[in-house]
């Protein structure tokens, strides 16, 4: 068997890149005051109502389409191999389905993360999704899902 062959039948996350050691620090360096740190503290707004009664909409920086990866800069190889690592909709499907949470929203929104104007993101696209997430689907709970 040839080793490209060989290579096609190992497990995607043995052969997957890591991120680079220093990651973080390399990420506040060039763009300051873009991580949150423990002094960005926001309260969490009360459930107005049980879990089991509320609308949940799922919110991820995952970059996913259509359960396609969109997002590059970051190895998604067991995403490849199971979506619901960091856009978890069948377990939210089930969640729903055991009544756990009352039911879930017709659309989830998912972003590419990575992004050098981070202002800019949370004026526009965040607030459009904010706004969606109140008045188009009208979520009672909404579950950020980090990529």
């Amino acid at each position: 068997m040839t080793e490209a062959a060989e290579s096609l039948k190992q497990d995607p996350r043995e052969i997957g890149q890591q991120l680079r050691p220093g990651l973080w620090q390399t990420i506040n360096q060039r763009y300051p005051s873009s991580m949150i740190t423990k002094a960005d503290y926001v309260p969490l707004a009360r459930l107005m109502k049980p879990l089991n009664e509320a609308r949940l909409t799922l919110i991820s920086s995952c970059g996913v389409h259509m359960m396609i990866i969109h997002q590059l800069k970051y190895p998604h190889d067991d995403a490849d191999l199971d979506i619901n690592v960091i856009f978890p909709i069948e377990r939210l499907q089930e969640l729903a389905a055991e009544g756990m949470i009352g039911g879930l929203t017709r659309n989830f929104f998912s972003f590419i993360g990575y992004n050098m104007d981070p202002e800019r993101f949370e004026q526009i696209v965040a607030a459009d999704i904010a706004c969606a997430v109140c008045e188009d689907e009208q979520a009672d709970v909404a579950l950020l899902v980090p990529a």
